[in-house]
């Protein structure tokens, strides 16, 4: 088994040659070092050692009794049964080697032990005879911490066969989130029994933007062993979500595939896939409801997008919806804020917590800060700002949340912040060189930038980066354009800033920052003008979430992509509002709570939509530009009463920033 640490996707510390010491603590106590090293060097020179283990190798190693019986249950029970007629005091341990049994007694006396990669499969067999339940766990955690799209195949078979539940659902989880990976790296899967391969590819959990993925896995699976495999594409195909393939896919890779048009049993699965894609077409004319086949259900995704609170209206909301990117639906979130609605806040996202952070209310300026656990889905209190920030800017480095500039009433600001939830407590860091409220910040390469803004007198198009190693600010190259209201976000080792307010017009224009050269160059055009709306990377996408237009309040999603480098339009919000922010949550254990709950039903939804869009149609006559009508058929008829202008926290004395938010 190769378990490869370089590839490892969390951060573990490795010495040179690949070896991790593990020390541990008994029941929470710590054990007398002193005392502990004072045994195991008697047990070393033999002294007072009361029993002694023999090796099919050869190896002899005496021992003190109590010491193994105090850390496996397998000694004890050695030891200490009166079913003997006399006490086991010489004892041969079949199938142990003296490499193995020297590392064990190292664990039991000082409980510590080397974990590597060369020795880390056969110490756990050998502990899990021995049922030295400590070094079990040390080598579990160890193949946890090591898993990587290489490995991870084996490490999850492995598991199973020595009955290690829990490490076999950490790798099979590993596999499901890093599937496109192991399907491209990995070799082990290539070696998987058709009956474990069609589980895999078959579970709602599969992590896949495209089903292409799955497909091209199964021919290059197949292809290992064409002979004896190529019967199996029926089974295979039967797992694979066709209907989410892209029809010209479809016909041009799948449909007349020879591994397809040699097997018969393939027809009624390709018929039923051409009769779903073709009838996407004709759905409106059919009578009665129609549901999702299997073929077309999406699976579950692995990322929950949450948008939350913001201005709708002439008031705040705290209300809260996620984005379900795999059926392309937003959810309800009942679980509000109980304390009340804010907007012109920012949100955080540490572990399963989201910290909603400073804002506005309508009345007051906010230094206060909530925090949604998105597992117990309780809110909570936790420290406040040194400062009231409203327009703030937030960004997460390492665990912890920067929050910088914003507007407390009566000043725009550019102090900055930083809070440790560990200790629950926020700390002022170095200030920014501009006042800067309504910018945007980001993460990337272990810095913090901050784009735009506005200072009191004028919109901003000067960014600035942090570098907490030296806690200091430092201007970089100004951006083509100045934006308040902006959203920027770190994307493909670029930071990406997009639309908000030059003091003339909302901008539908975006640009990117590259750190190597200090150089900005523009990217394509959002559909629509917007400022002070949420911006979020999901599905390898650039996602830019409501906002205002410079007329109304707007609830419609769009993504960029930058392989086809070009914005796509996806299912509008449920509500419109502005001045919103949203966060990323990876690997929730509840994500059902979070998904759309029928998914058997999505057809039947876009059917009624289809429905209500063509009696809108015909009751309206065309009069909008292309950019509205390509809006319109996005929403699939999803129409709500255009909203007045957003109502601006108060106290605003400048036209700009009135007019720009």
């Amino acid at each position: 088994m190769d378990v490869d640490s370089n590839e490892n996707s969390r951060d573990i510390d490795l010495c040179e040659t690949n070896t991790q010491r593990l020390i541990a603590e008994s029941g929470g106590r710590c054990m007398s070092t002193q005392a502990m090293q004072s045994l195991y060097d008697f047990r070393q020179n033999n002294l007072l050692c009361d029993a002694v283990l023999r090796l099919e190798d050869g190896g002899v190693f005496p021992i003190h009794r109590a010491i193994l019986s105090a850390c496996s249950p397998y000694f004890r029970t050695l030891f200490t049964t009166t079913l003997h007629s006399r006490e086991k005091t010489d004892v041969l341990l079949p199938g142990v080697s003296s490499n193995m049994m020297n590392l064990l007694l190292e664990y039991a006396y000082l409980r510590s032990i080397n974990v590597n990669n060369e020795n880390v499969c056969q110490l756990l067999v050998t502990a899990d005879y021995l049922n030295i339940l400590g070094v079990l766990d040390f080598c579990c955690e160890y193949l946890k911490q090591n898993l990587a799209p290489e490995n991870c195949i084996s490490i999850m078979r492995f598991a199973r066969e020595h009955f290690c539940k829990g490490l076999e659902n950490s790798a099979y989880r590993y596999v499901m989130r890093h599937f496109v990976q192991v399907a491209q790296r990995s070799e082990e899967i290539l070696d998987l029994p058709i009956e474990e391969l069609t589980t895999l590819i078959g579970a709602d959990e599969l992590n896949v933007k495209s089903e292409d993925t799955v497909w091209d896995l199964v021919l290059k699976w197949i292809d290992y062993d064409p002979q004896s495999r190529k019967d199996y594409i029926v089974d295979l195909m039967k797992n694979i979500r066709l209907g989410l393939l892209d029809t010209q896919f479809f016909l041009e890779n799948v449909k007349d595939h020879p591994y397809v048009t040699g097997n018969e049993a393939c027809r009624p699965i390709i018929i039923e896939t051409l009769k779903f894609l073709y009838d996407l077409e004709i759905i409106t004319q059919k009578d009665g409801e129609v549901p999702t086949p299997k073929i077309a259900r999406p699976r579950v995704p692995h990322e929950i997008l949450f948008a939350i609170g913001g201005w709708s209206g002439r008031s705040p909301t705290n209300f809260i919806e996620t984005y379900d990117t795999r059926a392309d639906r937003w959810v309800k979130v009942e679980e509000v804020d109980p304390i009340g609605p804010r907007a012109y806040h920012g949100t955080a996202v540490v572990g399963f917590n989201i910290y909603v952070i400073g804002g506005f209310d309508g009345a007051d300026y906010f230094n206060s800060c909530r925090c949604f656990n998105a597992v117990t889905k309780v809110w909570r209190e936790v420290a406040p700002m040194n400062a009231r920030r409203c327009y703030v800017s937030v960004a997460v480095l390492n665990d912890l949340i920067y929050a910088m500039g914003g507007y407390d009433g009566y000043y725009r600001q550019n102090t900055a912040e930083r809070y440790n939830y560990k200790t629950n407590q926020w700390s002022l860091i170095a200030p920014m060189n501009c006042q800067r409220s309504d910018a945007s910040a980001t993460t990337l390469n272990d810095k913090i930038y901050i784009t735009g803004g506005f200072n009191g007198h004028e919109c901003l198009n000067s960014a600035e980066v942090y570098d907490p190693e030296t806690n200091q600010w430092t201007i970089i190259a100004p951006m083509r354009s100045r934006r308040s209201g902006v959203s920027c976000i770190a994307y493909h080792n670029h930071v990406y800033v997009i639309g908000g307010f030059n003091g003339i017009s909302r901008m539908c224009s975006g640009e990117k920052y590259n750190p190597a050269t200090d150089v900005w160059t523009p990217i394509p055009d959002m559909y629509n003008s917007r400022s002070n709306f949420a911006i979020e990377v999901i599905d390898d996408m650039i996602f830019a979430i409501g906002g205002f237009n410079g007329v109304t309040t707007i609830y419609h999603v769009e993504c960029y992509d930058e392989k086809t480098n070009e914005w796509y339009e996806a299912t509008d919000m449920n509500v419109y509002r502005s001045a919103l922010s949203a966060c990323v949550i990876m690997g929730l254990p509840n994500v059902n709570d979070y998904i759309h709950k029928h998914r058997e039903r999505l057809m039947e939804e876009k059917r009624q939509k289809l429905l209500a869009l063509e009696v809108h149609r015909s009751q309206h006559q065309p009069q909008q530009d292309q950019m509205q009508q390509n809006s319109e058929n996005s929403q699939l008829s999803n129409e709500l009463p255009i909203p007045p202008s957003p109502q601006m926290p108060q106290n605003m004395n400048t036209n700009n920033e009135n007019r720009q938010n």
